[in-house]
């Protein structure tokens, strides 16, 4: 077996359609083009032209967006086999920016490599669609959490979801998960003080909900955990494929 056909990518997208070998056969071209990034330098750029996207494999990147005073707002946090930078693709220009926050590995995806890929496969673009739609559900519900939820609640929803996302791609269960987000980061992204989510997090550790120190996460009760959050899944679509 390549190691494109278990690569995180083709994990997530094997759970709306089931690939066949040609399908594979295009993915493994599109991963053709691997490059490294370090720490803290973007690969796409907030105001860029340029028609090129990444299919992340190892490591997680922050994308912001930048306003005019130079304050960042974290967006959200992506994770192996998410695509980054899609929009740079099919837009004039990128509306946010991607910064790894550990060294990454990612493949490289021209714009003509995305169409010709679409052209030969429409149940991959179909795939392609559904990972970008699943990714805009995610954002209806951080926009939800920011809004109408109490902050440990937030933080915990963010948390579970956060593990789902991992668990689709093998690189979590439902004990929990390595994750190398900061206290700032999970600020940023939660519209919280880093002050606010240091004392969050002490009261779901308290509670026996979930454990986030030294880089991982445990769920100490997943069960009560997902019901303090109200979290339910379904949005994710994570449930098996739908075009066989």
């Amino acid at each position: 077996m390549h190691a494109y056909e278990e690569s995180p990518f083709t994990r997530k997208l094997a759970a709306f359609v089931a690939l066949s070998k040609d399908e594979l056969s295009v993915l493994e071209r599109l991963h053709q083009r691997r490059r490294s990034f370090r720490v803290g330098i973007d690969l796409v750029h907030q105001g860029q032209s340029e028609q090129t996207a990444y299919i992340l494999s190892q490591g997680w990147v922050c994308s912001y967006k930048i306003q005019r005073d130079g304050t960042r707002q974290i967006v959200d946090f992506q994770i192996p086999g998410d695509f980054l930078g899609l929009r740079s693709v099919l837009l004039r220009t990128s509306d946010h920016s991607f910064e790894p926050i550990t060294d990454i590995q990612a493949a490289e995806v021209s714009a003509a490599d995305l169409l010709e890929a679409f052209a030969q496969t429409p149940r991959l673009a179909t795939a392609i669609l559904w990972a970008a739609s699943r990714d805009e559900a995610m954002v209806v519900e951080h926009l939800v959490g920011l809004g109408r939820r109490p902050a440990d609640a937030r933080m915990a929803h963010f948390l579970l979801e956060l593990g789902a996302r991992l668990l689709l791609v093998g690189i979590a269960d439902k004990s929990g998960y390595a994750c190398p987000l900061t206290q700032y980061h999970l600020a940023d992204a939660l519209g919280l003080s880093a002050v606010h989510v240091n004392r969050v997090l002490r009261h779901l550790r308290e509670d026996g909900l979930v454990t986030f120190r030294n880089g991982h996460v445990t769920f100490d009760d997943y069960d009560r955990l997902i019901d303090f959050a109200e979290f339910d899944p379904a949005y994710l679509d994570q449930a098996g494929p739908v075009l066989l």
